[in-house]
């Protein structure tokens, strides 16, 4: 597929990235020629290996890359069709744009409704929206038990959910999680991805979800990207991704034989795919 785009449908992208090269410190280059989308209401996944460039591209669409001595090079980013090239972030979380960092960034010495409280600030001059605590009570009732709880006392999978809380008081158009498995017990897990699958079907936010459990992430996703090396190796439809005997190799843990293979990138079926990338 021409640039790693999803087809254009009736409803704007919640996200388009097109072509985006990032540099941190002024010489490393972290991204090269990224181009994916995240249809509106959609839960999308991106993939890859430690260092794929995958959290760097939520950090590009968040507007934090600066604060990390990075920038955008070159390349186009939209958020429902307005050009947010060089938006701040706290513009772009006034917009709707919610980012769920990976390593939660909760503020331990505040309590649990202090960190909701705290979240309310992106809200500063969006008009028509409310601060709506209730919504991350609704959807985590464990929250609601603990809201006088300081968060530093919090279990990892209690964090978790108090990070996607924040994002979800301030009524996101779009989310964008880092890796929300990282460190939990499995059935903490099951719980969470529930809730963010609930999430988007119910309040329509859309997703791009970056995770480490490829397996679990292509279950709710409906389209995914693979990527290495700061580029797009592969994508399509979750189902069609899950079913590829290359992904399964490399992500899903299905090895078969001794292929002596160390790159997705090394596979002839993704040499006869990769023709934009040259």
């Amino acid at each position: 597929m021409d640039q790693g785009l999803i087809p254009a449908g009736a409803a704007p992208a919640a996200l388009r990235i097109e072509n985006l090269e990032v540099i941190y410190q002024h010489s490393i280059q972290a991204l090269r020629g990224l181009s994916i989308e995240v249809p509106a209401g959609a839960i999308v996944a991106l993939l890859g290996s430690n260092g794929a460039g995958k959290t760097t591209t939520l950090k590009a669409a968040s507007g934090i890359l600066p604060l990390e001595n990075g920038r955008v090079a070159s390349g186009h980013l939209h958020f429902f069709e307005n050009d947010i090239a060089g938006w701040p972030a706290h513009r772009l979380a006034r917009a709707g744009l919610a980012h769920v960092r990976e390593g939660r960034h909760v503020f331990e010495d505040l309590t649990v409704e202090e960190n909701l409280k705290a979240a309310g600030s992106a809200l500063a001059g969006r008009e028509g929206v409310q601060l709506d605590l209730e919504a991350a009570f609704r959807y985590f009732p464990r929250l609601a038990e603990r809201r006088g709880q300081l968060a530093g006392y919090l279990s990892g999978g209690e964090q978790q959910m108090l990070a996607i809380g924040r994002a979800l008081v301030g009524k996101p158009r779009l989310m964008l999680l880092d890796e929300p498995s990282l460190g939990l017990a499995p059935l903490v897990v099951s719980d969470i991805f529930e809730i963010i699958v609930r999430i988007n079907r119910e309040q329509g936010v859309a997703m791009l979800l970056v995770e480490q459990n490829a397996r679990l992430a292509l279950q709710v996703a409906s389209y995914g990207y693979i990527m290495e090396n700061g580029r797009i190796v592969i994508d399509g439809p979750s189902h069609a991704l899950a079913g590829d005997a290359d992904v399964q190799r490399f992500y899903l843990g299905h090895a078969e034989g001794g292929t002596g293979q160390t790159s997705f990138r090394d596979v002839k079926h993704y040499k006869r795919r990769k023709r934009w990338l040259s």
